[in-house]
């Protein structure tokens, strides 16, 4: 393995050697496994700019349709010392850092609900922020001293949610949402901002989105304050969630 210095301002996949272009990558095509199935991925490979593209595993799913594990050399290189990603710009406070905050500024028990809409019936994401166990080590919005968090786990209509805030008079809502086929993501966070403007709360309450292929940047397009994505935690909600109400002057 050759390590040597890294040029920023022209990366490129690592295998084997530093620059050397190397890239694994998986799809399924929906053809009936075989050598011409192999060469259709191959094609496509060396369309997408892949070079000595070869098939390493072909596996037949099925009523037609082969899955394909490929190597090839990528030539195309990015300059990373120019990238920008709008993300949430704070410190994060831990677990005690974001009790104590609580305590000093805003003196009274922060309620945030919590739930997956539409259809999304899947809660990892939401019970990993939520639920008193947390997850990875870092305990969920239950266990935070100064926080009533309220979990409505699953496929909760953006009305049932809508009402809910009403009724609890929340903080903060925050939405998961994991299933994104089709992008069905996309409308059901939409409608959920545009119920709560057209009820008069959106300017009132906190409201974030989490997921899969939920970036801060396509959170604020889509009129969420903030999205947090994959290796978030708690904590980090958290803070965001405290420091805007008080940003804000909603305590």
């Amino acid at each position: 393995m050759s390590l040597g210095k890294v040029d920023l301002t022209k990366i490129k996949p690592y295998g084997d050697t530093l620059n050397d272009g190397k890239m694994q990558l998986s799809f399924t095509l929906p053809v009936p496994k075989g050598d011409e199935a192999d060469e259709a991925a191959k094609q496509l490979a060396r369309k997408m700019g892949l070079s000595e593209a070869s098939v390493v595993h072909s596996h037949d799913l099925g009523v037609g349709y082969t899955f394909f594990i490929m190597y090839g050399n990528c030539s195309h290189t990015v300059d990373y010392s120019v990238i920008e990603v709008p993300k949430v710009d704070l410190e994060f406070m831990d677990k005690k850092g974001v009790e104590q905050y609580i305590e000093e500024n805003i003196k009274r028990d922060v309620v945030i609900i919590g739930a997956c809409t539409g259809s999304d019936a899947h809660t990892v994401g939401i019970d990993a922020i939520m639920n008193m166990k947390g997850f990875d080590g870092h305990y969920g919005l239950e266990r935070y001293k100064g926080i009533e968090a309220i979990n409505l786990g699953s496929q909760v209509a953006n009305e049932e949610l809508v009402a809910k805030a009403i009724a609890l008079n929340a903080d903060a809502v925050l939405v998961s949402q994991v299933v994104t086929q089709k992008d069905v993501h996309i409308p059901n966070l939409t409608q959920l901002v545009e119920m709560m403007e057209a009820e008069g709360i959106r300017d009132k309450i906190i409201l974030v989105a989490g997921g899969p292929r939920l970036s801060h940047e396509l959170a604020q397009e889509l009129g969420y304050d903030a999205g947090f994505g994959p290796g978030s935690f708690a904590n980090h909600v958290a803070t965001f969630v405290v420091k805007q109400m008080v940003e804000r002057k909603l305590i």
